[in-house]
């Protein structure tokens, strides 16, 4: 071989190689990133729309509609949805995977530009957004004090605490949740209002025309310019009430006879407790890209340096910290990794019985695996979990091409070669083989990688780094190994040194000496064992048939599901109450809910957020769980939930229902949502209050619930068009009037001597909104003039319109362009997501929708129908070019089938080590299958490779195959055990986020060693199967010149 002749004869240029990889991988480390996961576009743009006071039917029909109707043209959309809640309304476009997200989301923004007329004009300018998982907070910090007035802390999150955060580099921004921001309200008298004949309108217009900073010029004198501006922006928040609204009878109305000025704060629509103490909470984002570890320890940090300059009584401290999680996560994965690689130097060791051939063959790992980190930076990955996985998962296969080449050339150095020679020819005679099975595992990488949907997009990182680093690890095989092998002389192969060596004292070496000799006693029963297969052919096929059966049947047993739930020692307890419901009311059930929290000794902390978030309403609240860490606590964070949720049910006027800890595959929804679709509202309501009633009766299923929490109490104000127009009024007119007095419209800004800004709202004090006969009284500017004073006259709302109670949705959802209700439950432990939701379907196909309306999977149960798909093609294309490769390293149709045919061997495995596990099929246990692919194809190209060199001497097939088996044992027993002892680490999940990754190493040690020991048996019996039938074609289709003369059978051979 070119490539290892050229490292024997320079070792010094092979060494420099070396060299090279390592210093490439040592610069790309330092510069990677850390963050848990890959950071993935998605494919979803929103857009986000204030109708401040507007009802939710209000929302649909004048925006969220509107919007969908223009947005859906755009090119490359999937799916259109909608959420229209009070005041608010969110339209979601989710892409195509092939669409760029950037150039779709210009495209959203100008044509909600083009459509910004036709909307309302008092609702905010409409924003258009990117989503990214990675915009969730990646630290949260909490600000409370003893003494202080929640709205005194609100200005120092605000004016203080938020301006420094946004400073550090690294952070995107800081949002604060549970604050009192201040506002000047205008809270206008109606007796006075009356009185004075002035009608709402007036008073907005006027603080907008006396608040105001006007430039007028410049003047010139003396070769020098001067500016003017007319400053009447007020200074104090009491002079609003000095500001003239008009002059009767030549005196002038202020303010303050019709209305007070309140420098108070907004109403309150959020709050966030921590236990049971009121605090205000900074959550702080990162900028995509940057390294999320490095920006939280930068926030605690700034945390530490604020606290010494706040008052004494203002405590600051952290309640989530995602950098902890992912320190935690990384840090397991690479102690995994690191275990790995001992476990695996160590079976080395036993089975090359010295410390020359165990370091020889052990520098593939650090140089295979320092280098990967050189194409991660290159190809701008980052350093996360899943780069990592891809590591710890690699260990060994990156030793297997060393451990074949260095035992290759051991035994060569046993025939009496010198180690220039044996270096040379050893790695020479197993260079095809050690190549076809480094590209058999390039082969299923390579499909992994590229898998479509999202899946495809979180696992690419993982496959090109493992498929960079086996190519790495073969390169390092046919270089730095043989040249080692050459100039650095292993006295303990030498067979006349054995004597001395086993007389040795040191118990590692006489343990491995025993080992040895134990493994050479059972490699050499190993060829009757095969004989007795080639004789028994139909048998041995057989049995390998009833374990691929045996594993298909053991399948349904296994159940399906999304992913692994994960132990990462924090949740949330999601809750909702009756709608319509004060703040207060939510705030007693919340602290109720982390009152019982509390009492589990497994409960650290809690914290309660209340109506935080865009679509946060007062009716609903998240309390967010912290558990003591889970080597410390005899429950698991399962077993928790199981026990609590009997309890919150018990808790009345609440709703709620638990999520796990949020990664990018899930955990902050439920995992099973089912979407109700139809034309008509009120059928819809009913066909999924059917749903929601059919689902929880499904076994499996824990705490369904609705999107469609019920009615909101609302008053309805009937205009009465004939009183209106004889009165000169309008719907616009009273519209404009009533919107003002009880959302608040702010009419100006006010600015602190600090520099920030508040609204200045003009609103009716609590006291009068409080009844329909408060809304009655409003007095209307009319069309008429009062012929006392010639001003406009004011009239009573309730003599042109009727108000009544009445009742209306707290939120719409739209889907396809129609109206939906989402019905989502969890999933009880020990039940597979697949296997409910299949019986939920079940259940929903018997049960029957009226005609028009359907009900459409959603959520995890969605990703997981569709990642089947993706891993089915990925599974196909990894057979497809593995038989590609070997067909053409072979040179023959027939010979991969022998080898290929060990595929399904594994299975059985698979099913077995899943279930003595309890686990499930999921994402990682799909890839870990395919990735068996190319593990276990190792095995049967060892096999055959050498009987192809055998025969090549003149072997027959039964005599090459046995030669085959007996000197390929050992280099296939020793690849198969080092890649199980890297990969036990992993399977037995013992650090942080295992529970997701431990799946994926359990089937591949199960399949291993199910593939491996039928691997041995059935490839050379298939192989000599084949080539009877290759025999048999040629004598069946060859002309009479070409068939050969019959002679002598062979004198049978003792053993046959």
């Amino acid at each position: 071989m070119i490539i290892s002749d050229v490292s024997i004869k320079r070792p010094v240029f092979a060494t420099m190689l070396m060299v090279a990889l390592v210093v490439l991988g040592i610069i790309g480390y330092k510069r990677l990133a850390i963050d848990e996961y890959p950071d993935i576009t998605y494919p979803i743009v929103v857009t986000q729309t204030a109708y401040p006071g507007a009802s939710p039917e209000v929302v649909m029909r004048e925006l969220s509609k509107p919007i969908e109707e223009a947005l859906n043209t755009v090119q490359g959309i999937k799916e259109v949805t909608s959420t229209s809640l009070e005041g608010s309304s969110l339209v979601r476009l989710q892409f195509n995977l092939d669409v760029n997200v950037i150039a779709a989301q210009q495209e959203v923004s100008t044509k909600v530009a083009r459509i910004r007329r036709q909307l309302p004009p008092n609702i905010e300018d409409p924003i258009v957004l990117r989503f990214d998982p990675n915009d969730r907070p990646i630290i949260s910090v909490a600000m409370t004090s003893a003494e202080r007035p929640l709205r005194e802390l609100s200005d120092i999150a605000t004016e203080v605490i938020k301006t420094r955060f946004e400073s550090i580099p690294g952070v995107g921004g800081a949002n604060i949740s549970g604050a009192a921001t201040r506002q000047i309200q205008i809270q206008l008298d109606a007796d006075a209002m009356r009185a004075y004949n002035i009608a709402p309108p007036v008073v907005i217009a006027a603080l907008e025309r006396e608040n105001r900073e006007v430039p007028a010029g410049r003047v010139r004198r003396n070769g020098r310019e001067q500016l003017i501006r007319v400053t009447g922006r007020v200074v104090d928040p009491a002079r609003f009430a000095d500001i003239t609204l008009t002059v009767r009878n030549g005196a002038p109305v202020r303010i303050s006879d019709v209305a007070t000025v309140v420098d108070g704060s907004a109403e309150q629509r959020s709050a966030a407790f921590v236990g049971r103490t009121p605090a205000v909470a900074i959550e702080v984002q990162k900028i995509a890209g940057s390294n999320t570890v490095e920006v939280a320890d930068r926030v605690r940090e700034m945390m530490a340096e604020l606290e010494r300059t706040l008052p004494a009584d203002v405590k600051l401290s952290v309640i989530r910290d995602d950098s902890q999680r992912i320190r935690d996560s990384l840090e397991s994965v690479q102690h995994e990794l690191i275990l790995g690689a001992v476990l695996c130097i160590v079976i080395i060791y036993f089975f090359l019985n010295s410390w020359r051939s165990t370091i020889i063959t052990g520098l593939a790992l650090p140089i295979s695996l320092i280098s990967s980190f050189f194409v991660m930076w290159a190809f701008d990955f980052t350093l996360n979990t899943m780069t990592l996985l891809a590591l710890s998962l690699a260990i060994g296969l990156l030793i297997d091409d060393a451990i074949v080449v260095r035992e290759n050339i051991v035994r060569h150095l046993e025939m009496g070669k010198d180690h220039e020679h044996a270096a040379s020819e050893g790695t020479s005679e197993i260079g095809l083989a050690v190549f076809a099975t480094t590209m058999a595992v390039v082969a299923v990488f390579f499909p992994v990688a590229f898998m479509g949907g999202m899946i495809g997009k979180i696992f690419f990182q993982f496959g090109v780094t493992v498929a960079f680093a086996v190519l790495v690890s073969l390169f390092v095989s046919f270089t730095l190994d043989p040249m080692l092998s050459s100039v650095w002389h292993d006295p303990e192969v030498d067979k006349h040194n054995q004597a001395a060596l086993r007389a040795s004292r040191n118990p590692i070496r006489r343990v491995a000496f025993a080992f040895n000799d134990w493994f050479e006693r059972v490699a050499d029963r190993y060829p009757a064992g095969l004989a007795w297969a080639l004789g028994n052919r139909v048998i041995v096929l057989g049995a390998a048939l009833m374990t691929v059966v045996a594993s298909v049947m053991l399948v349904p047993k296994l159940g399906f599901t999304w992913m692994p739930d994960v132990d990462g020692s924090e949740f949330n307890v999601n809750y909702r109450v009756a709608p319509g419901s004060a703040i207060d009311y939510t705030i007693g059930r919340g602290q109720e809910i982390a009152k019982l929290l509390e009492k589990r000794p497994e409960v650290v902390s809690t914290y309660l957020n209340i109506g935080g978030g865009f679509r946060g309403s007062p009716s609903g609240g998240s309390v967010a769980v912290k558990l003591v860490p889970k080597n410390q606590r005899t429950l698991s964070q399962a077993e928790v939930q199981t026990m609590l949720r009997p309890m919150l049910m018990k808790i009345p006027g609440v709703r709620p229902n638990i999520t796990g800890t949020p990664t990018i595959f899930g955990g902050y929804r439920q995992p099973i949502e089912v979407k109700v679709q139809g034309p008509e509202p009120t059928r819809l309501k009913l066909a999924a209050a059917e749903v929601l009633k059919t689902m929880s009766t499904v076994t499996g299923i824990a705490e369904p619930n609705s999107s469609d929490d019920g009615e909101i109490p609302q008053l309805d104000v009937q205009v009465d068009r004939e009183q209106a127009w004889a009165a000169g009024l309008g719907i616009g007119t009273i519209a404009s009037t009533l919107q003002p007095l009880f959302t608040g419209q702010r009419a100006t800004r006010w600015e602190d001597p600090q520099g920030y800004s508040h609204d200045v709202v003009v609103i009716y004090p609590d006291s009068l909104r409080r009844s329909s006969d408060d809304v009655a009284e409003l007095p209307v500017p009319g069309s008429g003039i009062d012929s006392r004073t010639g001003l406009t006259t004011t009239i009573p709302l309730g003599s042109v319109a009727t108000i009544r109670a009445g009742v209306g949705p707290q939120a719409i959802e739209r889907s396809s362009l129609e109206r939906q209700v989402s019905i989502s439950a969890g999933v009880l432990p020990g039940f597979g997501v697949g296997d409910v939701a299949a019986k939920v379907k079940v259940a929903l196909d018997s049960m029957g929708l009226p005609a028009g309306y359907r009900a459409v999977f959603g959520g995890d149960v969605q990703n997981l129908n569709e990642t089947k798909g993706y891993v089915g093609e990925a599974l196909i294309l990894a057979v497809v070019f593995i038989y590609l490769i070997l067909a053409s390293l072979f040179g023959s149709f027939l010979q991969p089938l022998a080898i290929m045919l060990s595929l399904p061997l594994s299975f059985i495995g698979v099913a077995i080590a899943l279930l003595a596990t309890k686990g499930s099929l999921n994402v990682m246990t799909m890839i870990g299958i395919i990735m068996l692919l190319g593990l276990v194809t190792k095995n049967g190209i060892l096999l055959v490779d050498f009987a192809n060199q055998r025969r090549a001497e003149g072997d027959d097939v039964r005599t090459a195959l046995l030669a085959a088996g007996r000197v390929r044992l050992r280099p296939i027993i020793m690849t198969t055990v080092a890649m199980i002892a890297g990969m036990l680490p992993l399977a037995f999940a013992l650090g942080a986020g295992a529970e997701q990754r431990a799946p994926m190493g359990r089937a591949v040690i199960g399949g291993l060693i199910t593939s491996t020991l039928l691997t041995l048996f059935v490839v050379p019996s298939v192989y000599s199967l084949l080539d009877d039938l290759v025999i048999a074609l040629r004598k069946r289709f060859a002309s009479p010149a070409q068939r050969p003369v019959p002679t002598a059978m062979p004198a049978p051979v003792a053993g046959d």
